[in-house]
């Protein structure tokens, strides 16, 4: 049995779409041109406030309105799921590794509330026995510390491998800082060529997760 922690969004979740429209939602009120889909998934990795800034910072927004973009973007974000969707072979892969008995939890930039309101929207939150969003500590991925409060949290004193697994240089950068072995889902959001990111292994497909858990391990 492993303790096995995921990042969410650009792992488990295509959620861009629904961040999409929440900030052209906001750019809109601003009087300032939509962001595209692929400025929208290049943005996101590093937390609300820094996607709000580089949206901001996109548009020539003023850096004085930063707070006032990301409370109206907070706003629209902590219930934006209809268009979000699992990625292929997830809920299997997660039932998969249940079954073999290793415990999961996750380990986001996503702010906890609509974090929480994604995986229930999703069915996703049976899953997991420990989940630790971008605001639950004081700091956030890629420093080391919210993957080591939840490794903590699905240990309970037992010793036992731990595994990451996210899709993006934060990931990599956090697990490598943490002292972990990393796997790489390669269809997410990452921004660099698979080989400039430092990973254990790599899969781009869901369904091959569990034995490729099952192989690392051995």
């Amino acid at each position: 049995m492993a303790h096995i922690v995921f990042d969410l969004d650009g792992t488990l979740i295509d959620s861009a779409p629904d961040i999409h429209a929440a900030a052209n939602a906001v750019l809109a009120e601003a009087g300032a041109a939509p962001l595209s889909l692929a400025d929208t998934r290049r943005f996101i990795g590093n937390g609300a406030p820094v996607f709000v800034a580089r949206m901001r910072a996109a548009r020539g927004l003023p850096e004085e309105a930063q707070a006032r973009l990301y409370a109206a973007f907070a706003a629209r974000y902590a219930e934006a799921v209809e268009l979000t969707k699992p990625y292929a072979s997830v809920l299997v892969a997660l039932d998969a590794l249940a079954a073999q008995g290793h415990r999961m939890g996750i380990c986001t930039n996503k702010p906890i509330v609509p974090t929480r309101a994604v995986m229930n929207h999703l069915g996703l939150t049976q899953h997991f026995a420990a989940i630790i969003g971008g605001d639950s500590l004081p700091v956030h991925k890629p420093d080391p510390a919210p993957l080591q409060a939840c490794f903590q949290a699905l240990a309970g004193g037992a010793d036992a491998p731990q595994l990451y697994v996210g899709d993006s240089e934060v990931d990599a950068e956090c697990a490598q800082r943490a002292g972990l072995r990393f796997l790489l889902y390669t269809q997410g959001y990452r921004k660099s060529e698979v080989a400039q990111i430092a990973h254990h292994a790599a899969f781009d497909d869901f369904a091959a997760l569990p034995d490729l858990v099952t192989q690392i391990l051995g």
